[in-house]
């Protein structure tokens, strides 16, 4: 297939990881080496929003419009799904870029990269989780997802298709949602022609991404927010409440919804957001 849009971007991202990586190494080397000025009092938060695999910042679209009429500044960031530790960094030296303070938003992987991405950095000063992964130093966003979900049910065969891309680190393939898969328990709550059409134009992830150990885990010294669907097959709320127990989260569940409740219900995601942006001073 000539040139396939998805290559492009890859071979894009892969250049700009190049241009960043002193940048994102000697952030990541600790936390003195960051050199973020913590923001003036009164400035008014700047809201940055992580997309999760298989899909793009298009999943912020009602989220951006919500905040946008409210007066905020928000930006929803391009994830690479490639690798949590480089997809982190990335993530990272974008921060740099927007005015502090930041509020700091992540949908399903993207729970696991602000979650290292924040970690150091005095200009992130509240986490919010949407139907996402928040994990602990070592642990894998793959390893989050709950016994219950349907990610554990089946064997990768019946989820995924998997094909081999170029530059990929030993054993890696990116990954596509199955269509019954994407459909009916990754965006269950959507109309079908709506779910089938963000099946048809998924992104690719990574198996790297999912299996690469957390470096960081930001939740431990910022306040975080979950928005928790009831009706999430892939990062099961039995999972998710857990790890906003031991992030001392403030939690808010959602009757409802599936794992793309961001696209179907913005509103309610945006009111989790507000209830961040309020404890912003």
């Amino acid at each position: 297939m000539p040139a396939p849009p998805r290559l492009c971007d890859r071979v894009r991202r892969i250049g700009a990881l190049t241009v960043i990586a002193a940048v994102a190494a000697a952030m990541f080397s600790g936390s003195s080496a960051i050199s973020a000025a913590a923001p003036p009092v009164g400035a008014r938060p700047t809201v940055v929003l992580v997309h999760g695999a298989w899909a793009d910042t298009s999943s912020w679209d009602g989220v951006v419009s919500a905040l946008q009429r409210r007066g905020y500044e928000a930006r929803a960031i391009a994830n690479p799904l490639e690798n949590l530790t480089t997809d982190s960094e990335y993530v990272a030296s974008f921060l740099r870029t927007v005015r502090a303070p930041v509020v700091l938003v992540g949908h399903s992987y993207g729970g696991s990269v602000i979650t290292n991405a924040a970690a150091g950095n005095p200009g992130v000063r509240a986490l919010v989780y949407v139907d996402a992964a928040a994990p602990a130093v070592g642990e894998t966003n793959g390893s989050l997802s709950g016994a219950d979900s349907v990610l554990k049910k089946k064997p990768d065969a019946e989820l995924f298709d998997k094909l081999p891309y170029p530059g990929a680190p030993p054993g890696a393939a990116d990954l596509y949602l199955k269509k019954d898969i994407f459909v009916r328990h990754f965006a269950g709550d959507l109309p079908a022609v709506h779910a089938t059409r963000l099946w048809a134009t998924q992104r690719a992830a990574s198996t790297a991404a999912f299996g690469t150990p957390s470096k960081f885990a930001a939740w431990e010294t910022i306040p975080s927010w979950y928005f928790i669907s009831s009706g999430d097959q892939i990062i099961t709320p039995t999972s998710e409440k857990a790890m906003a127990r031991r992030a001392r989260s403030q939690v808010t569940i959602f009757d409802g919804g599936s794992h793309l409740t961001l696209i179907s219900h913005p509103e309610a995601v945006t009111a989790v957001i507000e209830q961040a942006l309020a404890s912003v001073r």
